[in-house]
């Protein structure tokens, strides 16, 4: 009776998961910005420098002087990451053994919140300057204080949140996430990037592209303060510890987990597999994150407003992605949700590959129209993509125990992020080397498909035991 008892109180907190989703509304949010403005700052900034040209003179002229840019390009988005794979295990690591009256994550989380607002408007600026050093400087501190934020601010949701619920909260998570990137692609739409770059030299009005790094900076710093003062982690930590050890007991792994004891080798197997799978899918979509802005402008020829429409076509499937992937896992387990959604992904990237520019030309600036198969194409890759990132992260943490989360959060990080170091160079020198934008959907596709074919292989389907979720009024647990 007692088991059952327990095994009832199992169940999710919505409400306070929604507050703890304010942390990832911040994350994408400023990210968000950062991959649709960066990556264009970059090649506009480096190609006049390069062919001392204008940017209306690349814009209508040579394409191949902005596809012999882009390795620089992802050379510098990817030294960032390189910084970020870096960083993103120590501070996990850190947060795991800090104490502090205000919690373990919340001095890391305030604390990269508010440098990397401050310096988050200075990247627009040093770029409206031509100034290529003091753009990358200030890329460089947004990024090391995001890694001080993210690990924490990411390990939250496993520290007050038992392990067979963690899918269904990290899809409520995750939409948070979404909510915050959707306000910057909704900024792209009403400024459009194209239109400073389009302008000349000359014309270029600064507020263009100031205006939404300014408000990432000031709705992050918000976010993070609503997280501080609604979610208090040393009282929870308290409060939930008896469903933390049922949830502990009811863990979807091959062999229990002990605190201070050895990693077992089959779970030590089964965390490698599903690394080395996340690896290869983060190649992928960060190729097609980093270079779609550039894709739209310099070789679909259309307005980087499409690319924001795009962003909300994909970033609405991914809302209902997130919002099924978890009851979806409960039915077929996290693996085949996973396995269901890398698949999905594949034929939207292979429909990518037969789609071109349209060659007609809308409005007065000689931008070509944009083909609706492509928003067709996102959608369908956002609700993929959403089972995936939905059920991997639950799986790394279910690994480890509670005084590891953060250690293993910056495992799943450093995967992801060594693959966002790699990729932008890899797939800029297949560029320089092919000539043709084209091979952006094949190189995407081809690392999706080989992702697939590892996580199926090689990750088992360990199902948790069945928990008894509450429905209904009882579901609205609150404090």
């Amino acid at each position: 009776m007692e088991k059952s008892s327990c095994k009832s109180a199992l169940k999710l907190n919505y409400r306070r998961t929604f507050l703890i989703g304010f942390a990832f509304f911040g994350i994408l949010l400023l990210w968000q910005v950062y991959d649709s403005w960066c990556p264009t700052f970059l090649t506009d900034i480096f190609a006049r420098r390069m062919y001392n040209l204008s940017s209306a003179q690349l814009k209508a002229g040579d394409a191949d002087k902005i596809l012999n840019v882009q390795w620089i390009v992802g050379i510098v988005m990817a030294a960032d990451n390189l910084a970020a794979l870096i960083l993103l295990p120590i501070f996990g690591s850190l947060s795991d053994r800090t104490k502090t009256p205000v919690g373990k994550r919340m001095p890391y989380i305030l604390t990269g919140t508010f440098v990397s607002a401050l310096a988050f408007p200075f990247i627009p600026l040093f770029f409206h300057a031509n100034n290529i050093a003091g753009m990358v400087v200030m890329m460089a501190v947004v990024l090391v204080f995001m890694m001080m934020y993210r690990n924490p601010a990411v390990a939250l949701m496993p520290d007050i949140t038992p392990k067979p619920l963690r899918a269904r909260a990290n899809g409520i998570i995750n939409i948070m996430g979404y909510l915050g990137g959707a306000f910057a692609t909704v900024l792209g739409i009403f400024l459009p990037l194209s239109n400073y770059i389009n302008a000349g030299d000359e014309a270029r009005r600064l507020w263009m592209i100031e205006i939404p790094f300014v408000c990432a900076s000031v709705l992050m710093v918000i976010s993070a303060l609503v997280l501080f003062f609604t979610v208090r982690e040393n009282r929870l930590a308290e409060e939930l510890a008896d469903e933390m050890a049922e949830g502990e007991r009811q863990a979807a792994v091959e062999t229990p987990v002990e605190d201070d004891g050895p990693m077992s080798p089959a779970n030590r197997r089964m965390l490698f597999a599903i690394l080395g799978a996340e690896f290869l899918w983060f190649m992928a979509d960060n190729a097609i994150g980093t270079y779609i802005g550039n894709y739209v402008i310099y070789y679909m020829k259309s307005s980087s407003a499409n690319t924001m429409i795009l962003t909300i076509a994909g970033g609405l499937a991914s809302v209902v992605g997130f919002a099924v992937a978890g009851s979806v896992a409960d039915r077929i387990g996290r693996k085949w949700t996973i396995s269901c959604g890398l698949s999905i992904t594949v034929l939207s990237l292979l429909l990518m590959c037969f789609v071109g520019p349209t060659g007609k030309v809308v409005g007065e600036r000689g931008e070509f129209s944009f083909p609706a198969l492509l928003f067709a194409v996102w959608t369908v890759k956002g609700f993929g993509m959403a089972l995936v990132h939905n059920c991997s992260f639950p799986m790394v943490v279910e690994l480890c125990s509670s005084k590891k989360i953060g250690q293993f959060t910056g495992y799943y990080y450093a995967a992801s992020m060594s693959a966002q170091t790699v990729t932008p160079v890899l797939l800029g020198l297949l560029f320089n080397a092919t000539g043709a934008w084209r091979i952006l959907p094949v190189y995407s596709g081809a690392l999706f498909l080989v992702s697939c074919v590892v996580f199926t292989l090689f990750v088992r389907n360990i199902r948790a035991r069945k928990v008894d979720n509450a429905h209904g009024l009882e579901a609205l647990d609150g404090d």
